[in-house]
């Protein structure tokens, strides 16, 4: 599933025990943050054993199945049997969760952020939210992590569950609502006049919900705006796009364009290709360039241009193109979403002309792309200014206040600009 990748959520059976399996027939169905994925097989044969259920949090290289292959032989998925030691902590945590009788937990009564693997791990586990407030987490900010909840089921037979802290007078109260009245659990709206549809968030509407809450509270937003004169690109463009198609078979959008000036600014402020874990700063040295691109389920996907800077407008085109037609498919691996280190989002697709995009954490900038209009513009020339019709657009960046200043986030943007509009109209691809 690629090295960035840890774990994943087991979401469908697509096969049961007994049932025949062909080479590459998929098998399952898993879930990583963002992607869904389907697990075929490598062997033809019988599958003999389950060993997760749907929704079970599986890690990368853990044995999910066995499947009986027409010698004989049987063959795990996909290469680590589970020994006895790991059976007797999985009934373990069972019996412990089983002995314990809790109401399924309702995160929105608490301010503190859970990722949702913990969260799904509490709901399957039982873990009240006083239980789950009380763990200390040793993640960033100390949010509870994975191995932190874990760490907890495996001790929570043993101990009494933890109670939090008393709140003293100086402690903040709990937020009122506009009522003046404390906030109460959340329960699922009810239309009052019968005409309301009302539709619950699938899987991924959910995780893009938590992801944006999450940034806003972590990043202190700041934007920076900047019009762009891309009559050059838009001609140049137009003139060879008919060639490009025919010799590279690839549609040449504005997109790569973009894309490869962006790369280069990168290079030039290595600071905004930077991430922020607690009060340290991590300096990246891949400049991997992630691609907001909208779903046809009106979702959201960031796949990720690995190495942008080491493409030229051919491959960058090529990676543009590849990504977008299979996030419309849904055909993206879990790495395909990793590692990016920079995001850019195309605003201008819907018209907009500009907008104030959400950071995409842990990153610390994103520059969205407004929509390219025909505006009368002042022109200089040697022999005076005139108006003329010119190719406009502006470039929107939003960076992080926590480690980016004003003076490096508009250097960057102004840089981005700069490379737009001194593009050779005379380049090759």
């Amino acid at each position: 599933m690629g090295e960035s990748v840890a774990e994943a959520t087991i979401t469908n059976w697509l096969k049961n025990v007994g049932d025949h399996i062909a080479a590459d027939e998929a098998v399952l169905e898993i879930a990583t943050d963002k992607v869904d994925s389907e697990v075929p097989s490598e062997v033809s044969g019988t599958l003999t054993e389950v060993l997760f259920q749907v929704n079970d949090v599986v890690q990368v290289g853990q044995t999910i199945a066995y499947i009986e292959t027409e010698g004989g032989v049987v063959v795990d998925a996909p290469a680590e049997k589970t020994t006895a030691a790991n059976v007797e902590v999985i009934e373990k945590s069972v019996q412990a969760a089983a002995a314990t009788v809790a109401a399924p937990v309702d995160f929105s009564n608490t301010e503190k952020f859970y990722s949702p693997l913990v969260k799904n791990i509490a709901k399957e586990e039982g873990i009240s939210l006083a239980e789950l407030e009380a763990i200390n987490g040793s993640g960033k900010e100390g949010r509870v992590t994975k191995n932190d909840i874990l760490d907890y089921i495996r001790t929570r037979g043993s101990q009494p569950a933890q109670q939090p802290a008393a709140v003293t007078q100086a402690a903040p109260v709990q937020q009122p609502t506009a009522n003046n009245q404390p906030a109460a659990a959340k329960a699922a709206p009810v239309s009052v006049n019968g005409g309301d549809e009302i539709v619950e968030m699938d899987r991924m509407r959910k995780l893009i919900s938590g992801y944006m809450v999450q940034s806003v509270q972590t990043s202190a937003h700041v934007q920076s705006f900047i019009e762009v004169d891309v009559t050059n690109i838009v001609k140049w463009r137009d003139k060879v796009k008919g060639a490009f198609e025919k010799r590279e078979g690839e549609k040449l959008t504005f997109t790569p364009i973009f894309m490869e000036a962006v790369a280069k600014a990168l290079k030039d402020f290595p600071g905004m290709n930077i991430s922020v874990d607690g009060d340290y700063i991590i300096k990246k040295k891949n400049i991997n360039l992630g691609m907001a691109a909208a779903l046809p389920n009106g979702n959201l996907i960031v796949p990720v241009i690995k190495n942008a800077d080491q493409l030229n407008l051919v491959g960058m085109a090529k990676a543009v193109n590849d990504l977008g037609n299979r996030a419309k498919a849904g055909k993206l691996k879990p790495d395909d979403t990793q590692g990016g280190t920079y995001t850019v989002t195309n605003v201008g697709t819907f018209g907009s002309v500009f907008g104030t995009p959400i950071i995409n954490q842990p990153q610390v900038g994103i520059l969205a792309l407004g929509a390219i209009r025909k505006v009368p513009a002042v022109i200089e020339t040697p022999d005076g200014d005139f108006i003329g019709i010119r190719q406009k657009m502006f470039l929107s960046h939003s960076y992080d206040h926590r480690v980016v200043d004003g003076a490096l986030g508009g250097s960057f943007v102004k840089r981005v600009a700069d490379y737009l509009e001194a593009f050779d109209v005379n380049r090759d691809y």
